[in-house]
Formats: structure tokens, C-alpha cells, sequence
């Protein structure tokens, strides 16, 4: 299914004593390009952040912000460095002794000192808090790819309509393009026969000069290009895979074939023709900007 770049999706969910949320955007991007901003104690975990949204995402740059807290109360440590504490108070000692000053050091003064005692929270199990976070990924992500499809499904119709208004309009200049060398002979017959007498206009010369335009003007293999390219497109838009690269560059190449038939076109039905079907294709390819 033809996915858009853009999207949204976030999550919640609480188990095992946290509670994790995830939201994640995402815009067009040439590539994939996915961003974690996570807690730092979690960024062992941003790896598998990655693999996981990759499984749903191909394209585009995806941007996940997930906040873990502890949703129950967790055992705190007191770590003391005693042998600081001993040192702490060697030097103290030392120090009023040097200043003949009484030593009174209680052993609260030590606790206050930097660095002699710590707290710590109990060691996290990173695996275990990967079962939690790893549904809250799955869940965001799921959403954020259905608002993908949802948009991508409103950019098929979109093209499909603009490609079937260009199909429309190959047809009208295949239809113009023999009339054009049909008048081209007409208006060079009748400008010869306005500058010599009639009985001594060249009918051969103006059948060989009637050819020579005929051949420059001729847009028969662009025509057929162009048609098999409108189709070509068409069959990508019901694709199931990622297309938006192999259709941007489809639609270079219908560019190039209607500006080809731009620099033959010598009439003002067929420029006209010319630079509607280019304004549909522009559109057209800014659509598949934002396709995967």
C-alpha cells in the first residue's frame, strides 16, 4: 500500500513497575533517518528503538521521543567511600594540630565532605524494561504508520486523477500533431501561389518541403513514451511496495518527453496542450515528494 512520509503516533504503557510513552513524527526525507532522543541511562536500548520501527518504515525521516519513569517505589542504596572518610579526617586532624585548634569532627561533618557517601538506585534489568518499551514502540508506530497510509491513499487519488488529465491531453496532441503539417502545406500552397501565377507553383517542392516540417514536427515516439509512462505510474500507484523514488524518477523522465515535444510543437494549440500537461506533472511530482 502507498504509504506518505507523514505521520504521528504516540503510546502509553504501564507494566512491571514503569510506565513508558513514545510518540513519534516523521516527514519526508530522501532516505531513512530515525532520531531517538531517550533517557541516558536507556541508550543502550536505542538500537533496538531503531530495528523495531524499521519493520513498518522505509522512508523518511522519523523523529521518537520516549520518556521511562518508575511507576512503583524502588530500593536506594547508600554507597560510603570509608576510606575517603579516613582520609578526610586524617587531614582535618592534621590541619587543627598544625593550628593547635581543637579537632571536634563529628561523623556528620564526614558525610557532608564531597564524594564520601552516595545513593544508589537499584541496577535496572535493561532486557526486562525492553518488554515494556518494546509494546509501547509497536503501538506508536502502528498508529503512526495508519495515518502514513490514510494520506498516502488521498496522494494516489491525487495522481491518478492528474495522471488521467495528461493521458487526456497526449491524446489531444497525437490528434493535433498531423493537422499541424496538414495546415503547415496549406498556408506554404497558398503563400506560393499569392507570390507566382498559379500554373508556376512547384507542386513537388512543396511536397518536399511539406516532408522536411512533417519530419521535424513529428512527435510520434514521444507520444508513445508518454503514454506508456501515464501507465507505467499508474501501475506503481497500486503497488504494494515503497515507489516513491522509482516514480519521481518516471515522472523526470515524462518531463523530458514533453519538453521534447515543446521544442518541436510549431503551433499554438499544441504549446497550449504542452504547458497545461506540465503544470499537472509539476504537481504530480510535488505529490511524490511525500511518498514513501
Amino acid at each position: 500500500m502507498i504509504k506518505s512520509m507523514t505521520g504521528f503516533g504516540r503510546s502509553q504503557f504501564n507494566d512491571i513497575g514503569y510506565q513508558v510513552s513514545c510518540e513519534m513524527r516523521s516527514v519526508n526525507h530522501r532516505y531513512l533517518d530515525i532520531g531517538v532522543r531517550i533517557p541516558r541511562r536507556y541508550a543502550p536500548l536505542e538500537e533496538l528503538i531503531k530495528e523495531e520501527v524499521k519493520k513498518y518504515v522505509q522512508r523518511g525521516r522519523i523523529d521518537i521521543s520516549i520518556n521511562i519513569e518508575k511507576s512503583e517505589e524502588t530500593t536506594r542504596n547508600i554507597k560510603v567511600d570509608k576510606d575517603l572518610a579516613i582520609a578526610y579526617y586524617s587531614y582535618l586532624k592534621e590541619i587543627a594540630e598544625n593550628l593547635n585548634i581543637s579537632p571536634q569532627i563529628k561523623i556528620i561533618d564526614l558525610f557532608r565532605l564531597p564524594e564520601v557517601f552516595s545513593l544508589e538506585d537499584e541496577a535496572e534489568d535493561l532486557e526486562k524494561i525492553w518488554t515494556v518499551l518494546n509494546v509501547a514502540v509497536n503501538e506508536a508506530v502502528q498508529e503512526l504508520t495508519f495515518m502514513r497510509e490514510k494520506e498516502g491513499q488521498n496522494l494516489v487519488k491525487d495522481i491518478l486523477l492528474r495522471s488521467q488529465l495528461i493521458a487526456s491531453m497526449v491524446e489531444q496532441l497525437e490528434i493535433r500533431s498531423p493537422e499541424v503539417a496538414k495546415e503547415h502545406v496549406d498556408k506554404l500552397h497558398a503563400r506560393m501561389v499569392e507570390l507566382v501565377a498559379k500554373e508556376m507553383v512547384d507542386e513537388q517542392r512543396i511536397l518536399q518541403e511539406a516532408a522536411i516540417f512533417a519530419d521535424r514536427v513529428n512527435i510520434t515516439e514521444e507520444i508513445v513514451r508518454l503514454k506508456s509512462h501515464v501507465q507505467h505510474l499508474n501501475e506503481l500507484m497500486a503497488s504494494e511496495e515503497p515507489v516513491g523514488r522509482k516514480s519521481d524518477f518516471l515522472v523526470q523522465e515524462m518531463f523530458r518527453e514533453i519538453n521534447t515535444i515543446a521544442s518541436k510543437a510549431n503551433d499554438y494549440e499544441m504549446s497550449r496542450i504542452v504547458v497545461d500537461a506540465k503544470a499537472e506533472l509539476e504537481k504530480i511530482r510535488e505529490q511524490l515528494q511525500n511518498i514513501e
